[in-house]
């Protein structure tokens, strides 16, 4: 009774695993460390881009862990503001005239924004006016959001949540940035210094042996 050949084993998953992290870490590009013809400077080679990638997987791991903290701190800082703050409809009376100074400026954001004047319901029910930058597409008559402390002065309002996401987005990809430029400059370095090794080891080795190679010590040599 002939039994059913069973198939192959490609490998245990740990070793297929680690075999996908150092292809991806760009290990395909170099000399395996194992191969029998590779020399120690290959090898050297082949752990300064592991160590890299390494490197670059962990910093990006704590840039995320960073920007996942920064990101919840700064929720709970916008709600406390929220909880501080008074949030009211303003009445547009008209935008200052162009010629005043600061008007038109561009402020940050989004949108242009412009100094407006106000008129809104302080949180003592007293009624006040006062000059605000509001968005520039805010016509005359219709009605803001203004948020007011607890005078019925205007205050910056709290960060929403599209904002948040793209601070955290903008200064992680900025951390990314300077850390991948980091890690590079040192792997660029690093590479160079075994390239200049390795070629002062083929220079030594190239006096040695090509003599033999070409058959000059075989020959007789002239008084």
């Amino acid at each position: 009774m002939s039994r059913t050949p069973r198939p192959a084993r490609t490998g245990s998953p740990p070793r297929r695993a680690g075999r996908a992290l150092r292809l991806a870490l760009g290990r395909r590009h170099t000399v395996r460390a194992r191969e029998p013809l590779a020399r120690p400077v290959d090898r050297a080679r082949s752990r300064a881009w592991l160590a890299a990638g390494l490197a670059l997987v962990l910093g990006l791991a704590g840039i995320a862990a960073a920007a996942v903290l920064g990101y919840r701190a700064a929720g709970r800082t916008a709600e406390a503001e929220r909880g501080r703050l008074h949030r009211t409809e303003a009445l547009v009376l008209g935008r200052l005239r162009a010629e005043d100074p600061g008007v038109g400026r561009w402020s940050g954001g989004y949108e242009k924004r412009v100094d407006t004047s106000l008129s809104w319901t302080s949180p003592d029910g007293l009624a006040r006016t006062g000059t605000v930058e509001v968005p520039r597409s805010a016509p005359t008559g219709s009605t803001v959001t203004l948020w007011l402390d607890d005078d019925g002065r205007p205050a910056t309002p709290p960060a929403t949540t599209l904002g948040l996401v793209v601070g955290v987005v903008c200064t992680g990809l900025a951390a990314t940035a300077t850390l991948t430029a980091l890690f590079g400059g040192a792997l660029v370095l690093r590479l160079r210094a075994l390239d200049r090794r390795a070629a002062r080891d083929w220079e030594r080795s190239w006096a040695r042996w090509e003599p033999r190679w070409s058959g000059r010590t075989s020959q007789p040599q002239d008084d």
